[in-house]
Formats: structure tokens, sequence, C-alpha cells
């Protein structure tokens, strides 16, 4: 079984700008490939877990999700910290057009994507590591049985206070990744 660290995407990965769904506006956060390397340098997969609720409230379509996806997941190629897989939720239980508008397990906080991440992929969620810059990932990581769920500080920033299921927390994934906390890991 292999051990993965799931990353979440706006805020974590990219600035959050709210609803990014075009190349142009997808704006990196510092170190974030690196870091994302030192991941894989480590022996863990990355996968990708977002909520899109943008899908589900007609602000762009699941085409437009993946033609980003698809791009992003060549960035991290090419900076040789390839995504196993990225999983999305395009649900919402109340702002969406009916055919998303549904509570359902893969919106985090819910652990559905990791779940069947951890299905599709063969991983052991019990080495694995939630990053996230939420409540909700941490949540949505503790209940699929992660050993570590990080809270990093949105976009990057200031150090996020510690919420309840986190286990640490950090500005960035750069920062978790050259932390003491990273380097007792492996």
């Amino acid at each position: 079984m292999k051990k993965a660290a799931f990353l979440d995407r706006d805020g974590v990965i990219n600035l959050d700008h709210a609803y990014v769904h075009e190349i142009e506006a997808f704006e990196w956060i510092p170190g974030v490939l690196e870091a994302a390397k030192s991941l894989i340098d480590a022996g863990f997969i990355l996968v990708v877990v977002t909520n899109q609720s943008g899908i589900g409230r007609g602000y762009y379509d699941e085409a437009t999700f993946e033609k980003l996806t698809s791009w992003m997941k060549e960035q991290f190629a090419q900076a040789d910290a390839p995504l196993s897989a990225v999983y999305f939720c395009p649900h919402h239980p109340e702002k969406a057009l009916p055919q998303y508008r549904m509570s359902c397990t893969c919106r985090k906080p819910g652990p559905g994507m990791l779940l069947e991440a951890a299905a599709d992929l063969d991983i052991d969620l019990k080495t694995s590591i939630m990053f996230g810059d939420k409540p909700g990932d941490m949540t949505a990581g503790k209940v699929a049985g992660c050993c570590e769920r990080i809270l990093l500080g949105t976009d990057g920033k200031a150090l996020p206070l510690l919420c309840t299921d986190a286990t640490q927390a950090f500005r960035s994934l750069a920062e978790a990744v050259q932390s003491d906390w990273f380097k007792q890991l492996h």
C-alpha cells in the first residue's frame, strides 16, 4: 500500500481568488512545486482533493475544470512531482444548480474523496497526510483516518490557529516540508 499526501487546491496549491477556473487566474503559492517534489522524494504519492462548488453553481463547467486540471498536472509533472490523481466535488447542499444540489459524502468535510482515492490507488490512510487550509479539510482527513492533518495558512500567508482536527499548523506547504516535523516523518 502507498502513503499519500492529500492536497487541497485553492489556498494550498494556488492563491484562492474564489472559483479559480482559468489558467490565466491560477497563481501558484510560492514554493509549492518544490514542496511537492520533497513529498515525492519522501515516498508519498500526491493526490489533490478539492471542493469545486463553482461547477455546481454554474460559474464554470466540468470541461473548463478539466482543462485547468490537465494544465496543473503538467506543471507538477515538469517539477518532478507528478500528481497520481485529482478528485473534485461539484456538489453543494443549497447553492447549486438542481443536478448538483445535494448533500454528499465527497464534499469536504466529508471524507468521500479521500476514501475513493484510497480504494482506487491502494492508499494506506493510516500513513497518509491531509494538507489543507480550512478546518473542513482537517475533518475530512481525520474521518478518513489520516495519521497527520496539517492546517496551512490560506495562500501561504499567516500561520493559522490550530483547529481541533489538525495535528500541526504551518504557513505553507513549503514551510511544512522544511520543518523538523517533516524531517522526523522519514
